[in-house]
């Protein structure tokens, strides 16, 4: 009885998860899961929606017991991991990063415009 009931931890765990690391809300597996779809790799997401489809079965006494928890087991130690190697103060420098290379490259942009103009009207 004790595996059943590491699933539903499991599920519990991988929500609180998907929560700290990516920042989605959502009561359950399947709301948080429909928000954080595209940022998660393909093969993760597969093996989320498997944990997600059980999630309701696993609350059930008699319906727990036909689970296949040894594969449940397997994807949510597979999803937990990849959710625990992501780095938030990484993804944040990065997203910070790559807004400021925009903005340069916008402002690089613009001063060729403008010397290009000058050159064309014979400013300089």
């Amino acid at each position: 009885m004790s595996e059943p009931i590491a699933v539903q931890d499991q599920i519990a765990e991988t929500v609180a998860l998907l929560r700290a690391q990516l920042g989605v809300s959502g009561k359950d597996l399947t709301k948080a899961l429909r928000k954080a779809r595209h940022r998660l790799p393909r093969r993760i997401y597969r093996q989320a929606t498997k944990l997600a489809k059980v999630e309701g079965l696993a609350s059930h006494p008699k319906l727990r017991l036909t689970l296949d928890t040894p594969a449940l087991a397997k994807a949510a130690r597979e999803v937990q991991e990849h959710l625990r190697d992501i780095d938030v103060a990484d993804r944040r420098k990065g997203w910070w990063l790559g807004a400021l290379g925009a903005l340069a490259f916008n402002i690089l942009l613009f001063g060729a415009i403008v010397l290009g103009f000058m050159m064309w009207q014979g400013l300089i």
